[in-house]
């Protein structure tokens, strides 16, 4: 008596991404005489019987591996292949085992459901974005801002990431504006996202960093102007009611960062008619706006030169002193003052003569010094030796002012110079 035909092992469940193929085992052990059949369950439809293909649907097929596996082949599995497949022997009576296929559909964006790819609201008014997607299982939405900042949902509250099909913007600001992505995921590789772009309109504001800008004749300035503006704003400077225009004597530079622009105008070689007002001005579809810059005239830091300050005296007064010296004038020589209440402690000079520091003035011509005073002055042997008696302002009346020369006794055992 032979043994009756039993089922080895269950028929596995099997997953399969749409379009791939996919197998399902079924092993009999002691078949004999009986015969196999495949059976699909949902659509009450007989696919297989034995080695022969029922089904009119092509990409069935069976093959038998000689030991005991009949194997059902579903080639480019499409969603309707999804359900549960029933292996049957026909013995008396029937015995069957049943398998499912699962045949899973990545994520698939419908543009036709969903907000356009761009998208413009004006500034502090709302707006809703739609992301639908479908696939098998049923995708899940998220979105994102494209260059990492935070999205503002419910009453200013801050995200990173927002889940939901329709993502609500209440009171959109200019930073809310770029690109957003809208990505669904079920699990099935790949994902799918679509990028909307958003933009926030407003009419165009200048800000000016600095609206007195000085400058000396014959030198360049540089003048600046921020401006935000959406939809895109022209920008340009006007001087005297004329617009100015790039040449060799102004430079204009422009940079663009999103609704964001800075200006800059670089006047070569200021002469008188270059000063007064600049103005920038920021103009689009939804207004204009002005900034004012006035440029103004400096004079060059003035530099005293050493012909200005080495001057000549009118006549030349000697010095007379005490002893044959030789005399050296530096260049800057300092003003030395006696000191009468403390010269203990007082600095002194090379002759032992206390001094006290007040500041230097330039010399800028050598003199020569005699023993006494030459005739010509009309000064006696005897009028010489009251020379020490002469106040300090009778002896530079004949100087010039910015050189002082003070007349010493015979017997003095120092000098001054200022």
């Amino acid at each position: 008596m032979m043994d009756e035909p039993r089922f080895a092992q269950p028929i596995p469940n099997v997953t399969v991404a749409v379009g791939r193929d996919a197998n399902l085992p079924c092993v009999v052990e002691h078949l004999g005489t009986y015969k196999v059949a495949w059976i699909h369950i949902d659509r009450q439809m007989i696919l297989t019987i034995h080695r022969h293909v029922i089904s009119r649907i092509p990409r069935y097929s069976v093959t038998y591996d000689n030991s005991n596996t009949w194997l059902l082949h579903v080639s480019q599995a499409q969603q309707d292949d999804r359900g549960y497949y029933m292996c049957q022997v026909n013995t008396n009576p029937m015995i069957s085992q049943v398998g499912y296929l699962q045949v899973v559909v990545p994520p698939n964006i419908l543009d036709i459901e969903s907000t356009p790819s761009s998208v413009a609201v004006r500034e502090n008014q709302n707006i809703n974005m739609t992301c639908r997607a479908d696939g098998f299982p049923t995708p899940k939405i998220i979105w994102r801002r494209e260059d990492g900042q935070s999205i503002t949902v419910e009453r200013k509250k801050k995200v990173m990431v927002y889940d939901g099909e329709v993502l609500h913007l209440t009171k959109v600001s200019r930073n809310e504006m770029g690109a957003y992505l809208c990505i669904a995921t079920n699990g099935v590789p790949p994902s799918v996202s679509k990028r909307i772009i958003l933009d926030v309109e407003f009419s165009p504001m200048i800000w000016v960093p600095n609206q007195l800008v000085g400058a000396p004749l014959s030198t360049d300035v540089t003048i600046d102007c921020h401006t935000e503006a959406h939809p895109r704003a022209i920008i340009y400077w006007v001087y005297n009611s004329v617009m100015v225009l790039p040449s060799k004597k102004y430079i204009i530079d422009y940079n663009e960062n999103s609704y964001r622009a800075h200006m800059k105008l670089t006047i070569k070689g200021l002469s008188v008619g270059d000063f007064g007002n600049y103005r920038c001005i920021s103009k689009n579809s939804l207004g204009e706006t002005e900034g004012s810059i006035r440029v103004y005239e400096i004079p060059l830091p003035s530099t005293p030169s050493k012909q200005n300050l080495h001057m000549e005296p009118k006549e030349t007064v000697p010095v007379v002193v005490s002893r044959n010296e030789t005399i050296k004038v530096a260049s800057q020589p300092e003003v030395l003052f006696p000191m009468k209440n403390d010269e203990g402690h007082a600095p002194r000079s090379p002759n032992g003569i206390p001094f006290e520091r007040k500041g230097s003035v330039a010399i800028g011509q050598s003199f020569s010094y005699t023993d006494m005073p030459p005739k010509e002055f009309g000064v006696s042997n005897d009028a010489r030796s009251s020379f020490g008696a002469f106040s300090l302002l009778s002896l530079t009346t004949g100087v010039v002012p910015s050189t002082l020369f003070v007349l010493c006794h015979q017997r003095c055992e120092s000098w001054l110079f200022l």
